[in-house]
């Protein structure tokens, strides 16, 4: 099982009314909360560990894990309100603006770990859920305690203008980033990890130097690439299609990446010591797939595996 670790909110997408003035409509969303329906789509056994409302939201958020398939009963449930993020768009690309203050995803404590079963091989971090305290400590503490047993796979996916004390927020990358066992970046995040005048490569070379065993960088359009090993690199180009926006593209890139891995019996620390350049390539092959099939319709909507074999 993979076990993702991190933030459920609701997305308020932009739509129009019937009388034409423009609108929001919620739909349940978070950077973590996407992979784990992606992962569950792509027919992985799945878990969630996240806090979660019993407010009308938190309704929408686990009844759309039981709908992909998703494991709930390490979800932390509370009475305190769903994070919402407000959604725009511009040329396909999304911004968000955050109601999180007090949340049930943001109030969980460091100090009250759940217990995770031995049959989770991997766990998986990310999103929002490293920025704000008290819960980013919760899972910078639960990758910790948990990296010596299974494998560690995070993706930051930096939101800046979310980032109130930067200092700390490195730090706690930083902490994460060595407990880590495959780490996944964008284009502009490793450079804000990094930052200065090296090259990508170099800059996740220095990444890779400090904890991970495969560092994988996508570009967008562009492609992936994966740093592994010793001084192994491979490339995979994106799947060429019509964008309609990209909401949840990294995310369900990340569980095509996991997806594969786990199917081919690699998601194991030994397995991704040694891992070669051909399955290294086909993980990331995996994730572009289906990455490339999300972009192409609105919202954060992966694929299910049925879908894949019909292309």
């Amino acid at each position: 099982m993979i076990i993702c670790c991190g933030e459920a909110l609701i997305d308020m997408i932009p739509s129009v009314d019937p009388d034409g003035e423009q609108a929001f409509t919620p739909h349940a969303g978070g950077a973590v909360f996407n992979t784990a329906i992606a992962l569950g789509r792509l027919g992985a056994p799945v878990g969630f560990v996240s806090g979660i409302s019993t407010d009308l939201f938190g309704d929408m958020l686990v009844q759309g894990l039981a709908d992909s398939k998703v494991e709930t009963g390490h979800v932390v449930m509370s009475d305190r309100r769903t994070t919402l993020a407000f959604v725009t768009l511009k040329n396909g690309q999304a911004s968000y603006l955050f109601f999180d203050e007090n949340s049930a995803g943001r109030m969980l404590d460091a100090a009250e770990l759940p217990a995770i079963p031995d049959s989770a091989t991997a766990l998986y971090f990310g999103g929002i859920s490293l920025i704000n305290l008290p819960a980013a400590d919760f899972y910078v503490a639960l990758a910790a305690r948990e990296t010596g047993k299974r494998v560690i796979m995070a993706d930051p996916n930096i939101r800046i203008n979310f980032v109130t004390d930067e200092a700390a927020y490195r730090a706690r990358l930083d902490r994460l980033i060595t407990n880590t066992d495959i780490l996944k970046v964008s284009d502009e995040d490793l450079n804000w990890i990094v930052p200065g005048p090296l090259s990508l490569l170099e800059k996740a070379d220095t990444l890779l130097n400090v904890g991970p065993a495969v560092v994988i960088i996508t570009r967008g359009g562009d492609g992936a690439t994966a740093l592994f090993g010793i001084d192994s690199v491979v490339d995979v180009p994106a799947q060429r299609t019509r964008v309609v926006d990209t909401v949840g593209a990294g995310d369900t890139f990340n569980a095509g990446v996991l997806a594969h891995l786990f199917e081919q019996g690699l998601l194991t620390k030994t397995a991704l010591q040694n891992i070669t350049a051909d399955e290294v390539t086909a993980a990331l092959a995996m994730g572009t797939k289906v990455a490339g099939i999300t972009v192409s319709r609105a919202g954060a909507n992966p694929p299910w595996l049925d879908e894949l074999t019909s292309l």
